[in-house]
């Protein structure tokens, strides 16, 4: 395996090596549970799972940790405002980000760390910063001192000078540019003892402390969306370096789904939640599409651009079932070079989804000229490269076979009685009641194909709700 991935810290494409060969770690920052996901968020899930999918294919043991934030400003403000507890709101709304990622085919982390979970840690690691001169506490907060951490700004190239946290200045804070660790408590909030009374965990000091107990002071992969890179990773960095750490090797960052140019968010007001997108397209035509962009790419939404999408993974998912029609079951074989070399090179998924296509078109063919045994090698091969992609057709994940063999031979006798007349107008140049005829099969959900042993039929993949 040579992947190759770039990383955001130097800016380079960089070949990666596992800290322990064999064995990679990987922390990829999970949800806020505020509210109900959206596709934004689930493009970063998607994204990565591809990446694991990859390392496991290689071989590799991959410790994935996908944290959860289940205490912060916003849940506390929803909460609020919707007039439940805020643990409550909180579960509620892990659920819903955790049925989505099944939904979507996304793999389950190894394990799924909620920061409420890891006070005791975040209080030892304040603890270590404050003895280490990186840190102090005021009127019941501890703030980070930015200024003492000579590398702050590195990952996400801001000047000190122009650093903006984007939070309130805070009782005690020394420096705008210093960011909260720990929150004194407020009236009617939730709180938790420590050396500087009580409170609750800032947003950074939680990621950082999770990745360290379930990762260890250094690890391989750090992952997030683009939108994290400053403040929160920049701050996560400066806390785990400055309290000794080694922290993430790589950096790697994905896109946005935006709308009209905009980054999708809450706050925006132009949210697509998982279920109202499940009501237009398949779960895995959903996840097709979040994941056939460039991890690092923006990713335009538009009603056009998911269906376009959906009948793209329609072809390659017909011809699949195409095969085991004709041919009986199919493997999963191997991927092709081609493939290989897509996905090593920082995970160009476009790359590897023309390679798949253009397997697609070779099977085809070679299913239309009666070639079966070309055709389910083909097949093998494309189902080995949807498999990666987390799409294959066959997994059953997404393919829960019926038996419908009675209502297969009703159907195919009357199928069979209409291509009867169809070839019949045909040899008679009747071309209109030929047409006639392939028009109704296709009002009805079938195609048809042309073939050298004569016309043959399937039935077209639906777009329709999800089940």
């Amino acid at each position: 395996m040579t992947l190759r991935l770039f990383d955001t810290d130097t800016r380079t494409m960089r070949e990666f090596a596992p800290l322990v060969p064999g064995c990679v770690s990987v922390y990829l920052c999970g949800a806020t549970v505020q509210g109900e996901p959206h596709i934004g968020h689930m493009r970063s899930s998607v994204a990565f799972d591809v990446l694991r999918r990859w390392l496991l294919a290689h071989d590799q043991d991959v410790r994935f940790i996908r944290n959860v934030t289940d205490i912060d400003d916003k849940i506390l403000r929803k909460a609020e405002e919707a007039g439940r507890p805020w643990w409550e709101w909180a579960a509620t709304c892990e659920r819903a980000f955790n049925h989505a990622y099944e939904t979507l085919g996304v793999l389950p982390p190894s394990a799924e760390p909620r920061a409420t979970g890891h006070i005791t840690q975040m209080v030892e690691m304040m603890r270590r910063l404050i003895e280490r001169g990186h840190a102090y506490a005021s009127a019941g907060n501890v703030y980070f001192d930015v200024l003492s951490y000579p590398d702050y700004g590195r990952l996400s190239g801001h000047r000190i000078d122009d650093v903006h946290q984007g939070e309130s200045l805070g009782a005690g804070k020394r420096d705008p540019r210093d960011f909260t660790m720990w929150k004194a408590a407020k009236p009617g909030e939730p709180s938790w003892p420590s050396p500087w009374g009580p409170g609750r965990p800032g947003w950074h000091l939680e990621c950082s402390v999770m990745a360290e107990y379930y990762l260890g002071a250094e690890f391989d992969i750090h992952c997030g969306g683009l939108d994290l890179v400053f403040p929160h990773h920049e701050n996560e960095i400066a806390q785990s370096k400055a309290a000794g750490h080694g922290f993430a090797r790589y950096w790697l960052h994905n896109g946005w789904v935006t709308m009209s140019g905009e980054k999708m968010s809450k706050s925006l007001g132009n949210v697509l939640s998982v279920p109202n997108v499940l009501e237009r397209v398949r779960a895995v035509e959903l996840r097709f599409y979040l994941g056939s962009a460039h991890y690092a790419s923006m990713l335009e939404y538009s009603d056009k651009a998911l269906a376009d999408a959906a009948q793209s993974y329609q072809r390659l998912e017909s011809f699949v079932h195409r095969v085991v029609e004709r041919a009986g079951a199919v493997p999963v074989g191997k991927w092709t070079d081609a493939f290989a070399e897509a996905l090593d090179d920082n995970l160009s998924v476009p790359r590897a989804l023309a390679e798949i296509h253009g397997a697609v078109t070779e099977g085809n063919r070679a299913l239309d000229a009666g070639a079966v045994d070309a055709a389910r090698d083909s097949a093998a091969q494309v189902r080995a490269m949807l498999a990666i992609l987390g799409v294959d057709p066959l997994d059953p994940h997404w393919y829960r076979p019926q038996d419908n063999s009675a209502a297969l031979a009703a159907l195919d006798t009357l199928i069979g009685a209409e291509l009867d007349r169809r070839q019949r107008a045909r040899a008679e140049k009747d071309w209109a009641s030929a047409d006639a005829a392939r028009d109704r099969l296709q009002a009805a959900g079938i195609e048809v194909t042309d073939t050298p042993n004569g016309p043959e039929w399937s039935l077209s993949v639906p777009t329709g709700k999800a089940d």
